[in-house]
């Protein structure tokens, strides 16, 4: 499997053999016509979609760094993005919005979304994965501050459990001029704005 950044996913037979044993255990039949390739899908499914354990989200920033005098918030809103739940590995999917106040670096735009898939495509909660986001940025870029904002839906919350359909969970973290109210409020209402 060739993922868009040219990584390639070699299929994992072992985790193969162990999909087919889930289909045992649950009382299927993995010979059967409609769950033969089954095993072989699933494995496949789940290495694209852990597949942020092979990527180093710092070194997809410091790949595109460059010198700007620019002290202006960047921000980059509405990042889809999709993750597993490490507690029922069920997905949950959202989007994420994320801000820096460059300190003479800035980065690609596309790296920030490449930051943000690099550390959804894991097992995650998300809270984590608000914070991972926020210090990744913070450390390959040493901006004045980061912003990220995640909102996101939970399938553990909607399919199983307390099955809310409509609950929302927003998670938030910022460092430095973002600790501040005057600029987390700017950047809270950027990114409620619809621009046209």
């Amino acid at each position: 499997m060739v993922l868009n950044n040219g990584m390639v996913i070699e299929p994992n037979p072992t985790l193969e053999n162990h999909y087919k044993d889930i289909l045992n255990l649950i009382g299927e039949d993995p010979t059967r016509e409609g769950l033969v390739k089954t095993p072989h899908r699933v494995a496949k499914e789940m290495q694209y979609i852990t597949h942020g354990y092979q990527l180093d989200p710092k070194s997809i920033i410091q790949s595109a760094i460059f010198n700007e005098n620019h002290s202006e918030m960047i921000i980059v809103k509405d990042i889809e993005l999709y993750s597993m739940c490490e507690h029922h590995m069920l997905p949950f999917y959202g989007k994420a919005h994320v801000a820096y106040i460059p300190n003479g670096k800035i980065t690609g735009l596309s790296k920030i979304a490449r930051v943000v898939d690099a550390f959804a495509r894991r097992l995650q909660v998300q809270e984590r994965l608000t914070t991972q986001i926020r210090d990744c940025i913070q450390e390959a870029l040493d901006p004045l501050g980061v912003a990220v904002v995640i909102e996101a839906k939970h399938m553990c919350m909607m399919m199983r459990g307390v099955q809310k359909q409509n609950s929302v969970t927003t998670t938030s973290s910022f460092t430095g001029e973002f600790e501040k109210q005057a600029t987390r409020s700017e950047f809270v209402k950027l990114i409620s704005a619809k621009l046209s």
